[in-house]
């Protein structure tokens, strides 16, 4: 690969590591919604932020991450596909979910840098 390659490559992992923190803590706000309406909008979003991040992640080596997400994706795109919110077992997955892709992250992105 050329250097321009990998250059650009580090530019955009690194884009994409400072916008991570605040992507993980918008699939968290869905978790947080008590309203049906603003529930639903939450879990749309959280759920856009979790695609986006599946393989976004993968593609930029952060393997983990992506993976992280995609299991946060699925639930969401569950609770998304049947219009409704998270039940209450669906929360401490996602709760647990979200721990583990900010874990996995902060350690993929320490290790490529």
């Amino acid at each position: 690969m050329s250097d321009l390659y990998i250059e650009r490559i580090a530019e955009v992992r690194q884009r994409f590591a400072s916008r991570l923190d605040a992507r993980i803590e918008d699939i968290a706000c869905a978790m947080q919604h008590h309203s049906y309406d603003s529930g639903i909008d939450a879990i749309a979003l959280a759920h856009r932020q979790a695609h986006g991040l599946c393989g976004v992640g993968a593609t930029l080596g952060l393997v983990g991450t992506g993976k992280a997400a995609r299991s946060i994706e699925q639930m969401l795109l569950a609770a998304v596909n049947a219009g409704r919110e998270l039940t209450d077992d669906e929360l401490p997955l996602l709760r647990d979910g979200i721990e583990l892709l900010r874990n996995t992250a902060i350690a993929e992105i320490a290790a490529v840098h």
